[in-house]
């Protein structure tokens, strides 16, 4: 841009604002002043690991907390990975003695707030895997809010404390 150049003022001034908003664009979202709508990456998969399978098990459980840091309450509302034929959310209560698993279509959690997935609570059931898990293989889970985003978390094969 030649902007001594009859004719070229206004070429070479929005050449300018347009560098200018790029600038200023990359600086806000370094700063965190811009970028993602309200609650996105907002939700840590802290502890997360998937019970390693033994021979011939067709479905196994995830575990950890979920913990949103952001400041709106998340709604989980599907789940699913490519390393299984189905993930579903389950949760594990005694009533009258009897311990029952039931699945539960939808997961809350609050802003600033976490909830445990742990054997005997909620959990993830992983059903029919496509391949074999070995410890310290990962496991991808994405998880669907109710607002439509998706968010991926990483789990890590483990055998389970004995």
């Amino acid at each position: 841009c030649k902007c001594g150049s009859r004719g070229n003022g206004v070429k070479c001034m929005l050449k300018f604002y347009r560098v200018l908003a790029c600038g200023l664009g990359i600086i806000l979202c370094a700063l965190g002043a811009g970028g993602l709508p309200a609650g996105e990456q907002a939700l840590a998969f802290d502890g997360a690991w998937v019970r390693a399978l033994p021979p011939g098990m067709g479905m196994t459980a995830g575990f950890g907390s979920l913990v949103n840091s952001g400041d709106e309450p998340l709604e989980l509302t599907a789940f699913s990975s490519p390393q299984f034929a189905a993930v579903s959310l389950h949760r594990t209560e005694t009533v009258d003695g009897v311990s029952r698993m039931r699945e539960v279509p939808t997961l809350r959690v609050e802003a600033g707030a976490a909830v445990e997935l742990a054997p005997g609570g909620y959990h993830l059931m992983l059903m029919k895997p496509k391949s074999t898990l070995k410890p310290g293989s990962r496991v991808a889970i994405e998880f669907t809010l109710k607002d439509g985003r998706k968010l991926l978390g990483e789990f890590e094969v483990r055998k389970p404390a004995p």
